[in-house]
């Protein structure tokens, strides 16, 4: 799978997410809205690798399937229609790598967004299901309504992490609008 460029959150999260995932490792799409990152976790992973994918709306993962089902990768995938808040009642066991693109459904009405208190519930659940070395990317967008406020928990979320513990990093465009898209990197460390 070759890069396409580094233009945007999602092109530099999957940079990093192909440097980290391996066949048989376990990840989770947070927020699989069309599908998209979730078949590309379920390629890196492999057949021997497994894949849990959230959302709240039943056209997301009605999406996702027909995605992952025509790639042929449907079987690697848990579907989970739930919100990013429950990640640790889904999933029981460490995780090399978890997935949040944040804001609302790309084509769908803007009514339902992700916000703060849910997304900090499912970091902190992803954080602890982390395992050493592997990697929690979130996709930042501020120019809806309320994702400024959303963005701003994330760094601050993110800024509170034990250096001890996990490295963490914030990525902008420096030549796009400070409404773009950003992206927040944060590596547990190894043991």
């Amino acid at each position: 799978m070759r890069s396409r460029g580094l233009s945007g959150a999602v092109p530099l999260s999957h940079f990093f997410l192909r440097e980290r995932l391996k066949s048989g490792d376990r990840a989770v799409d947070a927020t699989c809205g069309n599908g998209h990152d979730t078949l590309f976790l379920a390629r890196l992973v492999g057949p021997e690798g497994k894949v849990w994918a959230f959302d709240v709306q039943e056209g997301a993962l009605a999406a996702t399937e027909e995605r992952l089902a025509e790639a042929g990768c449907r079987e690697r995938v848990a579907l989970v229609h739930g919100g990013h808040e429950r990640l640790a009642e889904v999933v029981t066991e460490p995780v090399r790598a978890v997935v949040f693109n944040l804001g609302f459904l790309p084509g769908a009405p803007r009514e339902t967004v992700t916000t703060p208190a849910t997304t900090l519930a499912g970091l902190e659940q992803a954080a602890a299901l982390l395992l050493p070395e592997g990697i929690i990317v979130v996709a930042v967008y501020t120019g809806h309504p309320g994702g400024a406020e959303e963005g701003d928990a994330v760094e601050a979320w993110a800024a509170g992490l034990s250096p001890g513990r996990f490295n963490v990093w914030r990525c902008r465009q420096a030549n796009r609008s400070g409404a773009a898209p950003s992206l927040i990197v944060v590596e547990r460390t190894p043991t």
